[in-house]
């Protein structure tokens, strides 16, 4: 019998990615009931990571897995950082503003960086990881695909944008992708425990 793990986003994007690592797996995926939203109050993507594992994981009754990304941009000390989502309301205005604040700074070095956390259901981290994907910021948008930052996000090995990527190569190369292959075979093992 599959053991349930709880997935917490609200985020459709976001969703959709982590799905995608996880199929195959001896684990029923189950989405977070939409009435539990949990405060983002770390000062790190693995804080926020592990709280809101934790806090989902402790409301249901379930192993918990949650996620914290985004994007750093060296230029700007970091930013937008673990404010990655909430820099403005939609995408493109996020994209706008990290432009704007940008300017013409020669210095374009970014990172996506993702912290996954696993919660047991009493709100013990059971399982953690970090993913980190390097590239530069472009002075305008390029491609459809993907979802927030990705349109200005350039990565030089492969010359694209992950908005140009297709699917299969992000899931691969991204920081998502990255935390992912550390976590897997540690879920794995998590599961065969039981």
């Amino acid at each position: 019998m599959k053991k349930p793990l709880v997935v917490a986003t609200g985020n459709s994007g976001k969703l959709q990615e982590m799905q995608a690592y996880l199929t195959g797996l001896d684990w029923e995926l189950q989405l977070k009931p939409d009435e539990l939203e949990i405060e983002e109050t770390g000062a790190t993507f693995a804080e926020n990571a592990c709280l809101k594992a934790s806090q989902i994981a402790i409301a249901t009754g379930n192993y918990a897995i949650a996620d914290d990304s985004g994007l750093e941009v060296m230029a700007l000390n970091g930013a937008p950082g673990i404010y990655s989502a909430r820099y403005a309301k939609t995408d493109s205005e996020r994209i706008s503003r990290l432009l704007a604040e940008l300017g013409d700074t020669t210095d374009r070095q970014a990172q996506f960086v993702c912290a996954i956390a696993i919660s047991a259901p009493n709100g013990e981290i059971a399982l953690q990881s970090v993913g980190v994907c390097q590239g530069e910021i472009l002075g305008s948008p390029r491609g459809t695909s993907g979802f927030g930052y990705d349109p200005i996000f350039y990565v030089p090995t492969y010359q694209q944008t992950f908005a140009e990527m297709p699917k299969q190569v992000k899931h691969e190369i991204s920081h998502r992708g990255q935390a992912f292959q550390e976590l897997i075979p540690q879920l794995q093992a998590l599961r065969l425990s039981f």
